[in-house]
Formats: structure tokens, sequence, C-alpha cells
């Protein structure tokens, strides 16, 4: 095999597939964040989540009843990602969970700058690595593919079809 034919069956490989365990993978990130929710005092960020909650709910949930709400929104969306089972509706709940994920940002801004940041206000910043996962498995579950770059400087040459850079 040519290097150049590894590396053209590399790229349909991962045409095929990367999608699918960037799906699975960011499943069980849900699944293992959420799970440690169901349990009080294990997760880290078991305090701001709470509190974020109950400042969006404007105090209605609050204490475990909201941590519970927050550990069971995070395993289904986790199990719809890991099993493609009702993806379009896990994706929906987690839209909103990532409103949620950002929203200590303008709730709580100075206790997670009170200079450099601490480390929750690390720890939620990593979640634009999540979002952006998450903008891919949805393209994915809306029709989108990905299109290997020997298919689409194809499909620019013979005419047939001009695909955005």
């Amino acid at each position: 095999m040519t290097p150049t034919n590894a590396i053209s069956t590399l790229a349909s490989w991962l045409t095929r597939h990367s999608i699918d365990v960037l799906r699975v993978s960011l499943g069980l990130v849900f699944v293992a964040f959420g799970t440690l929710k169901f349990f009080p005092g294990v997760s880290p960020a078991e305090e701001l989540s709470v509190a974020t909650l109950e400042a969006l709910s404007l105090g209605t949930v609050s204490g475990y009843p909201a941590q519970l709400v927050i550990a069971c929104m995070e395993v289904f969306i986790g199990l719809t990602l890991v099993t493609g089972k009702l993806l379009k509706t896990g994706l929906t709940v987690m839209a909103g969970a990532l409103a949620g994920f950002f929203a200590p940002y303008v709730l709580f801004f100075t206790d997670l700058f009170p200079g450099a940041p601490t480390l929750e206000a690390q720890y939620i910043f990593k979640d634009i690595v999540l979002a952006a996962a998450a903008m891919v498995i949805a393209a994915r579950a809306l029709g989108a593919s990905l299109v290997p770059a020997h298919e689409s400087v194809e499909r620019v040459h013979d005419g047939r079809e001009r695909l955005a850079a």
C-alpha cells in the first residue's frame, strides 16, 4: 500500500466513523458527569450547578432536587448520544443544558473571576468543546454529511457541484 493509498483509506475510515465516535464519547462524558450528581458531595461541580439551577428557576428548584434534575438530564443526554436512540430529543435537551452550563459566567461572574479564573471557571470553559462537539453531532443528525476532501475536489473539477470551503 502506498502512502497515498494509506492516507486515502484512513480518510475514508474517518469519514465513515469519526462522528459516531465523537457522539459516543460525548455521551460517555455526559453519563459519567451526570452519574456523579446522583450522589451528594461527589461531583466537583455540585455546588455551582445547584446554585445555577436555583437561580435559573427563580428558586423553585433547589438543593438535592435541583441536583437530581441535573443528574437525570445529563444521564438522559448521555444515553441518547451513546445509543443513538431519541438522538434529536437528546440534542434538544442538550441545547438547553448548554445554556445552563454557561449561565454561571453571567450569574456568578465575580465569584468565578475574583482575579484569575477559579478552577470552577476553568471547568465551565471546557464546555466550549462539548458545545462544538454537539454542533457536529447535531449537523449529522439533521442530515449533513462529512465529505472527504478528494470528493469535494472532484465535484468542483467536473463542474457538477461547488462546495463551500
